[in-house]
């Protein structure tokens, strides 16, 4: 039988992480980025993927050899010798996963076992193949959580045989050999086939692992880094995972986020439900938010009331504006103000920013600052899924404009009002909406899609449901 490489084995020893495994009390009390709920459909979708579609367990019993099978006879029977049996393919392969509340995963493997060997019956020499249905049950837990790694362990691996075939190639069959084969399989194969299967779930548990211990980029900003933040929780209807999210710059500073503790829904119908708190997001934002101030003149066409708003400025301070026209025109800077927040309420999601309008003229060399304007926005976040990322889009719902300072003494700043807002809904969400675009990378869970993903927001949770 073939038990995998010393390099397979050294990489088990090191990364000996089951992702599907118990824990005494709901993880819910974690403080994480994003908690998810797997059902059992999910799981037994991801296992058998890893499992069976890709020949894993197959490829493992590859080699299966028996020991040989040797039986006295009796008073009216021959001496009978099976030796050579070994294992030619495994065919109908099936798997279902049950959750055991508080404890972990129960994988069930069916498989119908052709093995072939050399037969001797007192002195006649025939080839004789033996068909065996088996079933496998395990039940897999994991223990010793630390600093986002467990230690594995499979539990009360039990190997019952089914229906057995067995045919000579002159067709002739005692039923001592029937008895002998069925005692000894019985005695056997359980012994090599449970730990075909405890390979193939740690090698599997290091797969899926990369699902969600994962670094990826956001743009070029910066990094997320998503990796386990406690012991999975098993009840009997889901298991739950909560991933913390790393959020660092290109500088390798890390942006800190606050996680307030919340339920996620019930799955319902749902593969799965994943919920993103809102205060990391917050930090995602914050770091995609590295934006440069922004430098524009107050030209006609620059935007939509842009004459208006010289316009404006100049019927409030006429003396020191009347330089402004034709040389020496108006110019605009943007810059944002703190960091941007994101609120999460039911049914709709809001982003506050504030941005810094100064408005100046270049006197030959000399500033003059007639404006520095405080906008505090209200922009309406529209959430989206593509390309397994949440991507967010941006409307300007409102604006309070603020004067900050005025080194040409303008004190009354209501008229500016609705120009203003035409700016930064022409100039500024839509620069804020380009950096958005690149989308906040999210962990392809247990290889489940988002491809067909809805969404719903709660109060301080946003939840994406597959």
């Amino acid at each position: 039988m073939q038990q995998g490489t010393l390099l397979e084995m050294t990489v088990l020893k090191l990364f000996g992480i089951v992702l599907f495994c118990g824990l005494l009390s709901p993880s819910q009390e974690v403080l994480s980025a994003l908690s998810c709920a797997v059902s059992p459909v999910a799981m037994q979708n991801a296992l058998s993927k890893t499992i069976l579609q890709s020949r894993l367990f197959q490829r493992h019993l590859q080699g299966l050899v028996l020991p040989s099978i040797l039986g006295n006879g009796g008073l009216l029977s021959a001496p009978t010798s099976i030796t050579g049996l070994h294992l030619v393919r495994s065919q109908f392969p099936r798997l279902s996963v049950a959750l055991l509340s508080g404890i972990g995963v129960q994988l069930s493997i069916t498989a119908e076992l052709e093995l072939q060997g050399n037969c001797l019956v007192g002195l006649l020499s025939d080839l004789i193949d033996i068909s065996v249905a088996v079933n496998i049950t395990a039940n897999i837990k994991c223990t010793n959580f630390e600093s986002g790694t467990v230690q594995v362990v499979i539990e009360d691996c039990l190997c019952i045989l089914g229906a057995i075939k067995i045919n000579l190639l002159s067709g002739l069959l005692s039923l001592p050999v029937n008895e002998i084969v069925l005692n000894q399989l019985t005695a056997t194969l359980p012994g090599l086939l449970c730990p075909v299967v405890d390979i193939v779930v740690n090698l599997v548990n290091i797969h899926l692992m990369s699902t969600l211990n994962v670094m990826t980029p956001v743009g070029t900003a910066g990094t997320i880094h998503y990796h386990l933040a406690s012991l999975p929780f098993t009840s009997g209807l889901f298991l739950e995972l909560d991933l913390d999210g790393v959020v660092q710059d290109v500088g390798g500073s890390i942006i800190p986020h606050d996680s307030s503790p919340s339920a996620l829904p019930l799955l319902l119908d749902n593969l799965l439900v994943m919920g993103v708190r809102q205060g990391f997001l917050n930090a995602v934002v914050v770091l995609m938010f590295q934006i440069p101030s922004q430098n524009l003149t107050c030209a006609p066409g620059a935007f939509s009331g842009a004459s208006e708003l010289q316009e404006a400025i100049t019927t409030l301070a006429p003396t020191e504006c009347s330089v402004c026209h034709g040389s020496h025109p108006l110019s605009i800077q943007l810059a944002l103000a703190g960091n941007p927040l994101i609120l999460l309420e039911e049914n709709q999601a809001t982003l506050k920013l504030s941005v810094l309008i100064r408005v100046f003229v270049n006197l030959d060399g000399s500033i003059l600052n007639l404006l520095l304007l405080k906008a505090d926005l209200g922009l309406n976040v529209h959430v989206s899924i593509a390309g397994g990322k949440l991507v967010l889009g941006l409307s300007l719902g409102s604006t309070s404009i603020s004067l900050e300072s005025s080194d040409v003494g303008i004190s009354n700043i209501s008229m500016l009002q609705p120009h203003c807002s035409s700016l930064l809904a022409e100039r500024l969400v839509p620069l804020l909406n380009g950096v958005l675009e690149v989308g906040i990378p999210l962990p392809n869970v247990l290889d489940i899609s988002l491809l067909k993903a809805d969404i719903q927001i709660l109060a301080g949770l946003l939840l994406i449901l597959v």
